[in-house]
């Protein structure tokens, strides 16, 4: 009597998966196994047995099954995840920690990945990479929804992401204090003591208390410092000097608004029409309404062509005590509000630092709103407001409205806190750059925008 042909692969396949949903691990397993012998690579069989190998305490033959499988499919992040998994748990941690980052270079969002890695790490003694693995795993997972709280962490994990959060909670404290610290020793930790409050608040080891409820940072504030919307124009004495130059700057931005097709962005880029609220058209039903910008400084990087093509403009800017945050700031534009524009209310990331706008062109219906109180900008009369407050802009005529802006350190700060302060942000920006985190640099900790 004749032998029956051998299953084909589908069948085999069919069989083990019906198996598998059935749970006749067993059965699935021979049909797995049956499977290999025609498709040696099929990366599906190959990660089923590595879990029954494991299953018998046997990890060696496990992770020789899943190396099998990553050779199959090189680009498949979850069996990545599953060798490093493997790996730890048969003692590796350097395996495992290698074969995790691999898995988090095709996909940076795997936030359970990135807490293993964090494990791994601190399994050997690699004490700042795992802070920053584990302050990703939290940072990926909340941006998530996941690991606020208990009832959205899984039960298995929440003994580990607990872990995972006091031990960042402690290796930021430590980094941070350490950036501070060769400043207390210069000024005296007398001169520091608002830095660190500061630095408490932002790490959540208390509170922020504002004194004024309309004013709400989105990532750093400074406590001990006057809460106001509008500052007086005395305490910029440097702004005499903007203004000198008006009509050399508005002449420049003239020239740049001849070829705005060719020189102007939109001011967040892709986004802003997330920001603003606006007519279709304009009264002459030509002109899309928008915010536009021409950076001379952007995120702390100077554009060296915009400098060139209005270097009156730039010579002003370059003489002024502008705030330097690397990759921060500061942050300098003519902006550019069309016709029918509204920018939404919206906060500002920090009350270290001022908005200043000089007004160039300012047609009728054009205003300025910060924290309730609104202002009319006067062309060629520089304004500095606290972007902290929530504010608004927006143009109503039917031409466009051009200011200069630029940042401004606030005068309530001593030299000793603005050099804290320049120092402890570029310090939290490479910190979370270097958490590898997909969502880099984070927009919470941006410059943020500047009030139209």
């Amino acid at each position: 009597m004749n032998k029956p042909p051998p299953a084909t692969p589908a069948v085999c396949r069919e069989q083990a998966l019906a198996a598998w949903q059935r749970g006749d691990m067993a059965v699935a397993e021979q049909a797995f196994q049956q499977l290999l012998e025609s498709l040696p690579d099929d990366a599906e069989a190959l990660q089923f047995l590595a879990t029954r190998q494991l299953g018998r305490g046997d990890a060696e033959r496990a992770i020789e099954l899943l190396f099998a499988a990553h050779r199959a499919q090189p680009q498949d992040a979850a069996i990545l995840h599953r060798l490093g998994e493997v790996q730890m748990l048969a003692g590796d941690a350097e395996a495992a920690a290698d074969s995790l980052r691999k898995g988090l270079q095709v996909a940076p969002g795997m936030f359970v990945a990135r807490l293993r890695l964090g494990v791994a790490l601190e399994q050997q003694g690699r004490r700042h990479e795992a802070v920053l693995a584990y302050f990703g795993a939290i940072d990926a997972a909340q941006a998530q929804g996941r690991w606020l709280d208990d009832a959205t962490t899984a039960v298995g994990l929440r003994d580990a992401v607990k872990h995972a959060v006091r031990y960042v909670a402690a290796g930021r404290r430590e980094l941070f204090d350490a950036v501070i610290e060769p400043l207390r020793q210069r000024y005296g930790r007398s001169e520091l003591a608002r830095v660190d409050q500061c630095l408490a608040i932002y790490l959540g080891e208390q509170a922020a208390v504002l004194p004024d409820p309309r004013q709400r940072p989105k990532f750093l504030y400074f406590p001990g410092i006057p809460s106001r919307t509008f500052y007086p124009r005395g305490r910029f004495p440097a702004h005499a000097r903007l203004e000198a130059a008006v009509d050399a700057i508005r002449e420049e931005l003239r020239a740049v608004l001849s070829h705005a097709q060719d020189e102007l962005v939109p001011f967040l880029g892709t986004n802003s029409g997330e920001a603003v609220a606006a007519h279709l058209r304009d009264s002459s039903g030509t002109q899309e309404a928008a915010w536009d910008a021409f950076f001379f400084y952007r995120h702390g990087v100077r554009h060296d062509m915009q400098h060139a093509r209005c270097p009156r403009t730039s010579e002003v800017l370059d003489s002024m005590p502008l705030v330097r945050v690397r990759d921060h700031a500061p942050e300098t534009l003519y902006s550019v509000l069309r016709p029918g524009t509204h920018i939404l209310p919206h906060r500002g990331v920090t009350n270290t630092r001022l908005v200043t706008h000089l007004p160039l062109i300012v047609p009728p219906d054009c205003a300025l709103r910060v924290g309730g109180e609104t202002h009319v900008w006067q062309e060629g009369r520089c304004i500095t407001f606290d972007d902290t407050f929530e504010h608004e802009a927006w143009n109503r005529s039917d031409q466009t409205r051009v200011v200069l802006i630029l940042d401004s350190w606030n005068p309530d700060l001593s030299e000793a806190e603005q050099a804290a302060v320049t120092d402890l942000v570029a310090a939290i920006g490479d910190f979370n750059r270097s958490s590898g985190t997909p969502a880099q640099p984070r927009p919470q900790e941006s410059s943020g925008s500047r009030g139209g």
